[in-house]
């Protein structure tokens, strides 16, 4: 690997997006992979995203834009992956490229359905990646703030601190600032969970409850967070840091937060179904919710107690009424 390793931004969403233009602030080269053509021609003839983030103007010499997942791979050294989750498997399945050598971060903030593991246990289960090589890119942060410019905070997770401070360097800016950590499942399963305690929060929205119960749905949400994270990866940790108790508030406060807007829209009424179609966009709640809570229930007696995600999971994949659920769920909170 050279000095100046190259980087490649895998996914076309919002993050991928913000990612990219936070990674442009440092970076002469950044390879960008996404599946549509149509995307990457309208990059390269206006300058923007056309689907996402479309406000945020790129320099088009600075961006190697494929819609070859072998290609993006081969020319770069640091792999950082923001496709949903519910996609990754299916595009890594195009992937006949080495990842010997490469270092890969997740900035996927879910678990892949297929395999039931967290992004990073992925890639070291099925394509090799040791674990010194795998890192994770946690918020609190919005790609619409990114693309903003309002000051925003990353946490980089790796095993291997010169890695971290690597990714860490490319990220920041006048407008980003980033802490490391070594906490790296720690930092990716609160990623995760933090999205299904966004979808209670507007499901509460949606169903009329006010700030007041907002504010202890939360406080008991990073309790069952530290709970469940515990029993993951027993380490120690502060759950307040940002990574953990700041990314949870951002996600369930957030208007531009698309887990509370999904959780909204079912609070509300709307199936599942809809809600999506509606959104236009991936709200990892949804997937996350069922797989942490089969996880959590693979455990037996030894599982976490997490009232919230059992609601949750509930209401979206058993078809129990919201109400009720929520009603029943306000007299385990405290």
């Amino acid at each position: 690997m050279s000095d100046k390793p190259k980087f490649a931004v895998f996914g076309g969403g919002s993050w991928a997006t913000a990612i990219v233009k936070m990674l442009s602030e440092n970076l002469d080269e950044i390879g960008w992979y996404m599946r549509s053509e149509q995307a990457i021609e309208h990059i390269k003839e206006h300058g923007h995203n056309p689907n996402y983030l479309s406000s945020v103007e790129f320099r088009l010499e600075q961006l190697k834009l494929t819609n070859c997942i072998n290609q993006a791979v081969e020319d770069a050294d640091y792999l950082i992956f923001v496709i949903p989750s519910a996609f990754l498997h299916q595009e890594l399945q195009k992937l006949t490229a080495s990842l010997e050598d490469k270092v890969v971060f997740s900035a996927i903030k879910g678990i892949v359905p297929e395999t039931s593991l967290i992004v990073g246990d992925h890639f070291n289960t099925h394509y090799k990646v040791p674990f010194n090589n795998i890192g994770v890119i946690s918020g609190p942060c919005h790609a619409e703030e990114v693309a903003l410019e309002r000051l925003s905070y990353l946490t980089i997770a790796s095993a291997d601190d010169e890695k971290a401070q690597i990714v860490a360097s490319v990220l920041s800016s006048d407008y980003i600032k980033c802490t490391t950590s070594d906490d790296v499942l720690g930092t990716e399963y609160a990623a995760v969970l933090k999205n299904i305690y966004a979808v209670a929060a507007g499901i509460a929205h949606g169903l009329g409850y006010g700030d007041n119960f907002q504010s202890v749905l939360m406080s008991n949400a990073i309790r069952e967070m530290k709970k469940y994270v515990k029993k993951v990866h027993k380490m120690k940790r502060d759950i307040n840091d940002s990574a953990y108790l700041g990314d949870l508030l951002v996600t369930g406060y957030s208007i531009f937060s698309r887990n509370r807007l999904f959780g909204t829209m079912i609070g509300k009424g709307y199936t599942v179904k809809s809600a999506q179609i509606e959104m236009s966009m991936i709200a990892e709640g949804y997937y996350a919710s069922k797989s942490a809570y089969l996880l959590n229930q693979q455990r037996g007696k030894k599982k976490a107690k997490t009232p919230i995600i059992d609601a949750v999971y509930g209401i979206l994949y058993e078809n129990k009424d919201p109400k009720k659920t929520f009603k029943k769920l306000t007299d385990k909170l405290d």
